[in-house]
């Protein structure tokens, strides 16, 4: 019998051992068998197939016919995936209902370091999606585009939201304040940022570099949530002045404000 090794790997990953997955595989392939045929066609060792077999009847993958000879048949797989689907959501839900009480409660001095590009996303969504009150955020449009669906979530919720956009903005979702110096600033870092403060209780943030490697954290350490929002909160600030003094600026401290942005000098154009 050959058995795609995909199907062998879900199984395992579904809670069987090898030889049990490779005895059922053997049985919906041919059935009724008897418990030596089973072996043979499966290259399971006879002293250990009425083991394997006794594990698959425990999980009621499997039914024995009594006649002549014992002989098993396997239940529709369909059967199979549909209770196993519903025993793990029972479980899963049990798990989220009850580990929590385990849990001590959260040290926020602690600050994790964060390195998987989809990680960084999902953790994204989530900070999103459970912010009660207020969402401050910086991001590019890379970032934008995977979070928009939770962004827009968040408005229909009437969560405050503020957005500092790098790059013209594709989507309008809450309050967005458009950064006019991305290539510069992408030149300087190396990537893209991605800051969100929720509720003024939480930072998620992240430098986004090339092929999708990331420097990143989370945390809900007082001191650290405090500098981020201030830090995006000047750049709102800022934002807002560049909106309404953009010729002002440029006059006073050259193209893409780099004498404003010098922060070891105090000079203006000349």
């Amino acid at each position: 019998m050959v058995v795609n090794n995909k199907i062998i790997k879900a199984l395992l990953f579904m809670g069987l051992s090898e030889y049990e997955a490779k005895a059922y595989c053997s049985l919906l392939i041919n059935n009724p068998a008897t418990a030596y045929e089973i072996a043979k066609d499966s290259s399971i060792p006879t002293s250990k197939v009425y083991e394997v077999l006794s594990k698959l009847l425990e999980k009621e993958m499997i039914v024995e016919l009594v006649n002549n000879k014992k002989k098993y048949i396997p239940i529709d797989p369909l059967e199979y995936i549909d209770k196993y689907k519903n025993n793990s959501d029972k479980t899963i839900n049990f798990l989220k209902d009850n580990l929590v009480n385990l849990k001590k409660e959260d040290d926020v001095s602690y600050i994790w370091n964060i390195k998987d590009y989809n990680y960084l996303i999902s953790k994204a969504k989530n900070l999103i999606y459970e912010a009660k009150k207020t969402l401050l955020i910086s991001i590019w449009k890379e970032e934008m585009e995977k979070l928009k669906e939770a962004l827009l979530d968040s408005i229909k919720n009437n969560i405050k939201v503020s957005i500092i956009h790098f790059g013209k903005p594709v989507h309008e979702i809450g309050r967005i304040f458009q950064h006019p110096i991305e290539d510069t600033l992408y030149s300087e870092k190396g990537g893209r940022g991605l800051v969100i403060v929720a509720d003024s209780c939480e930072v998620l943030m992240g430098t986004i570099y090339k092929n999708n490697d990331v420097d990143g954290a989370f945390s809900k350490n007082k001191g650290f949530v405090m500098m981020t929002e201030d830090y995006l909160k000047h750049d709102v600030y800022i934002m807002k002045i560049v909106k309404r003094f953009d010729n002002e600026l440029i006059n006073k401290f050259g193209e893409k404000y780099k004498l404003l942005r010098d922060v070891y000098e105090d000079q203006e154009v000349l």
